[in-house]
């Protein structure tokens, strides 16, 4: 199970952030998980409430938004949504797509005293 890693990971950024930004404590954490990504929110979810007692994000929410694949279809030169990695265009059927969004995973705000 990777995310127990991301979620670690997570927890070393706010480590880092509170000593750069002079926070003590963690309210509100906003992840940001692509669609595409090989991450599992729910089990992201909790595995960070496994590991963050006693830290500065013991009580802290999660809010997890989910963003949609998104790709360029060389065949047909469209922008274009997906669900998995290997679909086919949904404008024109074909199959040479180039993934340009929803593969990240990211902390896009914190909500911190």
């Amino acid at each position: 199970m990777h995310e127990m890693s991301l979620a670690e990971g997570v927890l070393r950024l706010l480590d880092e952030q509170a000593a750069a930004q002079r926070f003590e404590r963690v309210l509100t954490i906003w992840l940001e998980i692509g669609e595409l990504s090989t991450v599992d929110p729910e089990s992201l979810r909790f595995c960070l409430e496994a590991i963050k007692k006693d830290t500065l994000a013991a009580g802290a929410k999660l809010e997890i938004i989910r963003t949609p694949g998104q790709a360029f279809c060389m065949d047909c030169g469209k922008p274009v949504r997906v669900a998995q990695r290997y679909d086919s265009c949904p404008e024109c059927g074909g199959g040479s797509l180039q993934v340009t969004g929803g593969e990240e995973m990211r902390v896009k705000e914190l909500e911190v005293e």
